[in-house]
């Protein structure tokens, strides 16, 4: 007779209260389950798997020690909240990540209470748990609150504007330093080189001294662990000065995927801790699985892949992809002008600076996940003579509007705005669309902004960027491949100011700014077969506004309806302002401005989540026969 087959330890943990009657060695048990069931997951829904293979053992121990939801563990940025999605009763719903109407890839409170902070963006956690503390000790929810944070989030300013508050306030919380020496890109900075002396040059014999008596000098539930002893006396021996001096207690660094350490230290720092304690933690990024370690991003992001080879499964395209023509045309651009840098703050991959980096090493600078310093650097820069490209994706930018605002226009700098991401971008969601920046850029005085319309427009666009000297400029474009065009061999500088006619039309013009115009140009083909063949024209700039050419699309057409991938207040409401101005209006023009709705539009693929924006080639061609007072006939969607 043989033995049952044991059930899983996972299986047996539907919420973090089905750890407390774990033992370690299960619980350690449950760590490798846990892990397989994060590559199995992502494999199937694509998305951030290096950071969640990296905070396996650390979310175990966190969910195993602490009393969740009434404690409050939150994680920066999101990136690594997969393993904590499947121990608090998402596991069922885990192959839905980042789909239309499933979970999302961050930590969303509307979600689960086991979410009680959302996240995307770095550098907020701490923050938030200062927040949760000083709300538990004024009557407000109670429990715990623990920050999880990244050696590459800690290089932001508002991570030590929370730390600095924090130790001001002596109120009780933990940060966790989760230090893997990575974030997206490897991390730059003096931070980073401060974090890796605390272990990588140690004064080993000093330790080695301490360490025969580690059993003395150890709080009682730290002597299970006493042969680890000397990565614990590290940070004992000779770090924690910079986050003492901030008014934490400093334990660490330990081995973060080590349960017979963690489990201890956090259990002790649970239950002695008086004011706020930072834990250093070390992991390793994409931790337990080959291809992710392997990676030069440690399996930061992927597409769906083949779980044992690791293969990513990319859909194939013949159109390059826009971040890549932006790198490649501004590397052009930099071979006949050496006063051109490139910036960006933690993204060089996904910005494409990368490849510029590779070409330009001594004039490309990654600042590290520091937004507004790289907006005021690239202000120095101008200011110094150079031309600095700033690329941030248009979600990042919106953490440096103050610099962009004080340091950059008011001061009339040249600095010249790569904006990536613009607009809807799909599997991320709401936290990373681009919805904002034409509003916000559009509205400062002598700003150009532009937007590509496809990937040889977004050539021309970084020619004519270099070209502008007397103003700040930005560009946007979204992520993902073009529509297919010809492609210059090297980009023309535009006309400041002047848009194009793309098809001469009546009746009805509609005035394209961004890539829509792809669909535009799809509506327009169905409408023609209606006998309805609108103008059409690519606007090319939000600001200066092509008035020429927008007051004549009024007078020769009955209707004139802008489109754009941006919230309302911008590029359309610039037009309105002007026919306004003009008195256009009063002579019975009939306006539309198609802009994104007044929502958060929740993860879809990018087709899925502009149809709910109703900006598709089938709502744009329902909005032309609306605004003429034509009726649609059946079986086209409204």
């Amino acid at each position: 007779m043989t033995d049952r087959p044991k059930t899983p330890t996972l299986d047996r943990v539907t919420t973090p209260a089905d750890m407390k009657v774990l033992s370690d060695r299960e619980l350690r048990m449950l760590a490798d389950e846990l892990r397989a069931e994060t590559i199995s997951a992502v494999s199937v829904t694509g998305g951030h798997l290096g950071a969640g293979l990296g905070v396996v053992e650390l979310t175990v121990a966190l969910h195993a020690v602490f009393d969740a939801p009434r404690d409050k563990i939150i994680w920066d940025v999101g990136h690594q909240c997969y393993p904590h999605k499947i121990l608090t009763g998402r596991r069922d719903r885990i192959r839905t990540l980042r789909q239309k109407a499933g979970l999302s890839g961050f930590t969303k409170r509307s979600e689960s209470p086991y979410d009680p902070f959302g996240a995307a963006h770095s550098s907020t956690s701490i923050s938030a748990a200062l927040g949760f503390a000083v709300a538990r000790d004024l009557g407000g929810s109670p429990g715990e609150a623990v920050a999880v944070i990244g050696d590459g989030a800690m290089s932001a300013g508002m991570a030590f504007e929370a730390l600095n508050n924090a130790g001001h306030l002596k109120k009780r919380l933990f940060v966790v330093l989760n230090d893997n020496e990575m974030s997206i890109a490897p991390p730059v900075g003096a931070l980073s080189a401060y974090l890796s002396r605390l272990y990588a040059e140690p004064p080993f014999q000093e330790l080695k001294a301490a360490a025969k008596g580690a059993i003395s000098l150890l709080p009682e539930p730290f002597q299970e662990g006493a042969r680890r002893a000397k990565e614990m006396l590290k940070g004992m021996t000779i770090g924690g000065t910079l986050f003492e001096e901030l008014g934490f207690t400093y334990v660490g660094p330990i081995d973060g995927h080590d349960l017979d350490q963690l489990l201890p230290v956090l259990r002790t720092a649970k239950a002695r801790a008086t004011g706020p304690t930072l834990i250093h933690v070390l992991t390793k990024k994409g931790k337990g699985f080959a291809p992710a370690e392997r990676a030069a991003d440690r399996g930061h992001a992927t597409a769906k892949f083949d779980p044992v080879t690791g293969e990513q499964k990319k859909a194939p395209s013949n159109a390059p992809a826009y971040t890549k023509v932006f790198a490649q045309s501004l590397i052009r651009e930099a071979e006949a002008d050496d006063r051109i840098v490139a910036v960006t703050a933690a993204m060089p991959d996904g910005t494409g600076l990368n490849l510029f980096a590779e070409r330009f090493p001594r004039r490309s600078f990654d600042v590290g996940i520091a937004e507004q310093h790289a907006v005021t650097f690239s202000a120095g820069l101008a200011a110094g003579g150079l031309k600095p490209f700033c690329a941030i994706y248009s979600t990042f930018l919106q953490r440096g509007y103050d610099q962009v605002v004080h340091d950059v226009a008011i001061q009339r700098l040249p600095v010249r705005f790569a904006i990536d991401r613009a607009g809807l971008v799909g599997a991320d969601g709401a936290t990373h669309a681009g919805s904002f920046d034409v509003a916000f850029l559009a509205n400062l005085p002598d700003m150009v902004v532009m937007a590509a319309a496809d990937e040889a427009e977004l050539v021309h666009m970084v020619a004519t960027a270099a070209a502008i000297d007397d103003r700040p400029s930005a560009f946007r474009y979204p992520r993902g491949e073009g529509v297919g065009v010809e492609m210059p061999e090297r980009g023309m500088p535009l006309e400041i100011g002047k848009g194009r006619i793309v098809v001469e039309g009546g009746r009805v013009a509609i005035l394209s700014f961004g890539t829509r115009l792809a669909e535009v140009l799809k509506a327009c083909e169905s409408l023609s077969q209606r006998g309805l063949a609108p103008t059409v024209a690519d606007a090319r700039f939000a600001k200066p506004l092509d008035r020429d050419l927008i007051l004549s699309l009024a007078r020769h057409h009955e209707a004139l309806i802008t489109i754009e991938e941006g919230a309302i207040g911008g590029f359309g409401s610039h037009v309105a302002q002007l026919l306004a101005e003009e008195g256009v209006f009063d002579r019975g023009l009939k306006f539309r401005a198609m802009v994104l709705p007044d929502t958060f539009i929740d993860q879809a693929s990018p087709e899925d989540m502009y149809a709910v924006a109703g900006m598709n080639a089938a709502e744009i061609e329902a909005k032309v026969l609306e605004v003429l007072g034509v009726a649609m006939v059946a079986g086209l969607r409204a």
